[in-house]
C-alpha cells in the first residue's frame, strides 16, 4: 500500500518539506510544500500557516495566507511576497530551495467562506491579498458547482498581478467566476484594457451591479480595506457581511479591556514558566512573550498583536490581563490557553511553556 493510500493527516508536529518554487511577479514566489511520510492537508480555505525560518541569529516565525485549496491535500502553498525590508520573505526568497524542511505552526485563522455559506460572494483584494481569494475560490471551483463570485483585485501594475494566471485558467472553465483586474498604471510597452485607478464606488457598482446581494470578502493593506469599508458603508451595504483579514489589528475589533485588573509598571510579577524550568521577574506591563524573551526563552510568535495566535501558551496558575485581536478562541481561553504577546502577569503566573 503506498503512503498516499494511507489517509493520515498532517500535523505541525511534522516539518513541512519544499518541494517546489514558481516565481508568480516581481518578488514574488509560490513555495509548495509536502508531508515527508506523504500525510495530506486538511484545512479551512483561507487559512495562514506560521512558518518557523532560521534567518542568522536565530529564528524568525512568519505567518503567511495558504494559497492552495483543502480540496487538493497532497500539497501545500504559500505565496510569499517580499516588500521594502522585509526579513523573513527575502530570506525564503533566498534560501528556500527544493528538498529544505522547516518547522510549520497552524493551520489558523477563521478567514473562511467556510463559516460564512452563502449564494453569492464579492471577494476584494489588493497585492498578496488575493492569496485567501485565489484558495476560497479554487475550493468553490473544485467543488464541481458553478459558483458566483465576482473577483475583484488591485494592483500597481498588471505585471503585479499575483496568481493571475492561475485565476484566469479557472475563469475560463467554467461560468461564474467572474474577474475584475484594478491597476494603477499600465506597464510600459504594454496596452491595458481593463480598470484602471483607485478602487472607489462607481468601480464597485459597474463591477458587481448586485453587491448588495453578496457575502464580502476582503483582504490587502489596511489603508484599502478601510477604503472598501467606507464605500460599501456609504452606499447602504450591510457590514455584518462584510469580512476582512489583516495582520494589522483594528481598534473596534479589539477585544474589551477587563475592568477587574489594570497593569501597573510600579507593580512585580513573577512568571513561571514550567517546562524550561525558568522563573523570572518582570514589570506587570510587560508581556509574557517579553518576559520571556528577557530571560533567554524562545516562545513562537508572529504578528506580536494578539491577531495571528501563533503564541499561545496555557496558563496554569494565576492571572493575566490580556487584550487580543482575535487570535484565541473563547473555548481556548476557557481551556486556560492566553496569548503571550498581548498577556500581562498580575502577581504571580504559571505556564507550560
Amino acid at each position: 500500500m503506498s503512503a498516499f493510500n494511507k489517509l493520515t493527516v498532517w500535523t505541525d508536529a511534522e516539518t513541512l518539506e519544499c518541494v517546489t518554487r514558481t516565481p508568480e511577479a516581481p518578488n514574488v514566489v509560490t513555495f509548495s510544500f509536502q508531508s515527508p511520510s506523504r500525510a495530506l492537508f486538511n484545512h479551512e480555505p483561507g487559512q495562514f500557516v506560521t512558518l518557523k525560518l532560521p534567518v542568522p541569529g536565530g529564528p524568525l516565525y512568519r505567518t503567511y495566507t495558504i494559497s492552495s485549496s483543502p480540496s487538493r491535500p497532497t500539497a501545500l502553498t504559500v505565496t510569499v511576497k517580499a516588500q521594502d525590508g522585509s526579513i523573513g520573505t527575502k530570506w525564503m526568497l533566498d534560501n528556500l530551495h527544493k528538498g529544505m524542511r522547516i518547522k510549520a505552526i497552524g493551520p489558523a485563522g477563521k478567514f473562511s467562506i467556510v463559516h460564512h455559506p452563502a449564494d453569492k460572494y464579492l471577494f476584494i483584494s489588493a497585492g498578496s491579498g488575493i492569496t485567501p481569494m485565489v484558495a476560497m475560490t479554487t475550493w468553490l471551483y473544485d467543488s464541481g458547482r458553478e459558483p458566483d463570485i465576482v473577483f475583484i483585485n488591485c494592483a500597481r501594475r498588471p505585471s503585479d498581478i499575483i496568481l493571475r494566471d492561475r485565476m484566469e485558467l479557472m475563469a475560463s472553465r467554467i461560468i461564474g467566476i467572474d474577474l475584475k483586474w484594478v491597476v494603477e498604471e499600465a506597464d510600459p510597452f504594454r496596452s491595458w484594457t481593463g480598470y484602471r485607478g483607485m478602487f472607489n464606488q462607481i468601480m464597485l457598482g459597474l463591477m458587481a451591479q448586485d453587491y448588495l446581494d453578496r457575502e464580502v470578502f476582503c483582504c490587502g493593506p489596511e489603508p484599502f480595506m478601510r477604503a472598501v469599508r467606507e464605500a460599501l458603508a456609504g452606499l447602504g451595504y450591510d457590514m455584518t457581511r462584510y469580512h476582512q483579514e489583516s495582520f494589522a489589528a483594528e481598534p473596534d475589533h479589539a477585544e474589551d479591556v477587563p475592568n477587574d485588573v489594570v497593569p501597573s509598571e510600579e507593580n512585580q510579577a513573577e512568571i513561571v514558566f514550567v517546562s524550561s524550568g525558568v522563573t523570572t521577574k518582570c514589570a506587570e506591563t510587560d508581556t509574557l512573550l517579553a518576559a520571556a524573551r528577557t530571560a533567554g526563552l524562545m516562545i513562537p510568535s508572529g504578528c506580536s498583536m494578539g491577531i495571528c495566535g501563533t503564541c499561545k501558551v496555557r496558563k496554569t496558575e494565576g492571572q493575566v490581563h490580556m487584550v487580543h485581536n482575535g487570535g484565541i478562541t473563547d473555548e481556548d481561553i476557557a481551556d486556560g490557553y492566553v496569548l503571550a504577546c498581548c498577556s500581562h502577569p498580575i502577581g504571580r503566573v504559571t505556564v507550560a511553556a
